[in-house]
């Protein structure tokens, strides 16, 4: 259990840079709205007016500097503002919450990616989430080097696309070893599928989650 207090369903979505994870949030979403459930599809960074601010330093200002820690406590700032702005009160309210990163990303590009160790990263995050933990986690596994091109062919590449290969593979080892350690709480797809082929396979986790009658 994600969180004893919480009567919703709380998912997040992972992967590297190109997964697919924005359009997976969207078909879920609209798969679950129209079968009549209340959904919050949300973001992070960013997805708060104090989010947004955060955004702008963490991704849009290639010309700021950051030290890794730096880096780290941004992201946790805004996350502690998303879960008390936005996850904790949709879960209270008993909706599903798909979240397009968590804490998995930072325990990946800041701890991995930036050579912080993993612990501290996750202490970190323990301590801005206050233990909230997702009921499901999807992974979108894709080698790194289909990623950025896919990211790179959409718009100029922000701050961690812009990171090398190395970084990004250190990412996605991070990734898999996190699944692999609590496989009952991941679903990992591979993320060169079609799109509707991972949906269907998203759909049918979630519906199981929710409701085992569900038409899968």
């Amino acid at each position: 259990m994600s969180d004893a207090a919480h009567r919703g369903l709380f998912l997040a979505f992972e992967g590297g840079e190109g997964a697919g994870k924005s359009t997976q949030v969207r078909l879920l979403t609209e798969e679950l709205a129209g079968r009549g459930r209340a959904v919050r599809a949300t973001f992070e960074p960013g997805d708060t007016p104090a989010g947004t601010v955060v955004r702008q330093l963490l991704l849009d200002r290639a010309d700021l500097a950051l030290s890794p820690r730096a880096e780290a406590l941004l992201y946790a700032a805004d996350r502690a503002q998303h879960v008390d702005a936005v996850l904790r009160p949709a879960l209270a309210a008993g909706e599903v919450v798909v979240t397009d990163r968590y804490v998995d990303s930072s325990l990946a590009y800041q701890g991995a990616g930036r050579a912080i160790p993993r612990e501290e990263v996750a202490a970190l995050s323990r301590w801005a989430t206050g233990g909230l933990v997702p009921d499901l986690t999807v992974l979108l596994d894709l080698p790194p080097v289909t990623g950025l091109a896919r990211a790179r062919g959409r718009a100029a590449a922000d701050r961690m696309e812009a990171e090398s290969l190395e970084f990004h593979e250190r990412v996605r080892a991070t990734f898999r070893e996190l699944a692999a350690a609590e496989p009952h709480r991941y679903l990992v797809l591979d993320a060169t599928l079609p799109a509707d082929d991972l949906a269907a396979a998203i759909r049918a986790r979630v519906a199981a989650l929710l409701d085992p009658a569900l038409p899968r």
